[in-house]
């Protein structure tokens, strides 16, 4: 009976799972996770503005699971040992596997900007979401009592996908924010803070020029070629491209960073041949000393043959690639050979609020009310996905007509 260790149930590690126990074979699977649910992360910034409470976006992972084959710890990895086949957990100690599929997810990345961990807010799980929501529930009801202007501001560091997507259902939540501050909606002040002169560069220019008007139409104060240095409490300082310019500051009372991603810790901690977490895999997926380990999600890098980089990391490689390593696996355990990965993106839409959004879907552009309705659609396959139709039932975005 061969073991396969699947370290981590995002969208990668679960997927794994999930299909993996469909199958039979002399093969048993056990699945870690720091935490017994799996969430959408893609949509962690609806909890973060208070848009969604943390139980829409999650779901216990027992529940998908078939724990007849797979057996589920909750439990903190902190080393795997590749040589020696073993996993390290903080509470049941060593590990042993046959197989091992590693899926450890994403950490926020600081870039070495000083002050960014401790005096910014990050936002890449849920507890993390729900803490920036309660912080702007707590600063708006110090206004009451303060008057201090700044409590009104909410400030974005970065303006990528994650950031974009925040601002926007912070607008939808302004209303709310302004109630509990004893004031007008417009007087919140929603401020994305930029390095680059050009956002979205996954889209052509139109389209991203129409997502830089949608953003600025709905009252966010979008600052790009604001590059930060420093993030002191309260207090952003950034500097433009001239190069003898002084830096300059912007006060908030909130300050959120997301402006990136790195992969786990973990890869770099247990001698992965790793860039910012990052593994690059072989084409079928394995670790390039490894042919019994398996990397994928937000720590592996899989090459981009027509630009020459790696894909980007989102929900949709990662499901691919977890349904993939499943396959792979099976053919491992009967002594046959592995296929390698294939993918070619099927678009990317982002939202800004619950009824605007613009993206890509194949080759057609899509804006406005109906790429909110495409992203609604796109977050119900991710729960069939990971979830099954119960899951999509329970937690699906079924509010298309608005």
């Amino acid at each position: 009976m061969k073991e396969i260790l699947v370290l981590g149930a995002g969208y990668a590690g679960l997927k794994a799972v999930r299909n993996l126990q469909k199958q039979s074979g002399e093969f048993h699977i056990s699945l870690g996770d720091m935490n017994d649910y799996h969430y959408e992360a893609t949509e962690l910034h609806e909890v973060a503005a208070g848009s969604q409470p943390k139980e829409k976006i999650t779901f216990p992972i027992k529940d998908v699971i078939n724990t007849n084959k797979v057996n589920f710890m909750q439990d903190e990895v902190l080393k795997v040992d590749a040589e020696n086949k073993t996993v390290t957990v903080k509470n049941n100690g060593e590990l042993h596997y046959d197989y091992v599929v590693v899926a450890l997810g994403f950490v926020s990345e600081t870039f070495g900007i000083k002050g960014a961990m401790e005096n910014a807010l990050q936002m890449t799980n849920i507890s993390q979401a729900e803490n920036i929501h309660n912080h702007i529930v707590n600063t708006m009801k110090l206004y009451r009592e303060t008057k201090d202007e700044n409590l009104l501001k909410l400030l974005v560091c970065g303006a990528g996908f994650t950031g974009i997507e925040l601002a926007g259902a912070m607008v939808d939540e302004r209303p709310k924010y302004a109630a509990l501050a004893g004031v007008k909606p417009e007087q919140i002040e929603i401020i994305c803070v930029e390095a680059a002169t050009r956002i979205l560069p996954m889209f052509d220019d139109e389209l991203a020029q129409y997502g830089v008007n949608l953003i600025k139409d709905l009252g966010i104060n979008l600052m790009l070629g604001s590059m930060i240095k420093e993030i002191k409490p309260g207090e952003v300082v950034y500097g433009t491209s001239k190069e003898d310019e002084e830096l300059k500051s912007i006060t908030a009372g909130t300050i959120i960073w997301t402006t990136g991603v790195s992969g786990s810790p973990v890869m770099g901690e247990s001698g992965f041949d790793q860039r910012r977490g990052r593994v690059m895999v072989n084409s079928d997926l394995r670790d390039p000393k490894y042919d019994n380990v398996y990397v994928i999600g937000d720590v592996s890098a899989f090459m981009d043959t027509e630009s020459g980089r790696p894909f980007p990391t989102t929900a949709q490689i990662a499901t691919r690639m977890g349904a993939h390593v499943a396959k792979n696996l099976l053919h491992q355990i009967k002594g046959e050979a592995t296929e390698d990965f294939s993918y070619s993106p099927q678009g990317t839409v982002a939202s800004v609020g619950n009824t605007h959004g613009l993206g890509v879907v194949g080759k057609t552009k899509i804006k406005k009310y109906p790429a909110s309705v495409m992203k609604k659609i796109i977050m119900n396959k991710s729960l069939v996905d990971m979830g099954g139709l119960k899951e999509l039932l329970a937690k699906g975005r079924f509010d298309l007509y608005h």
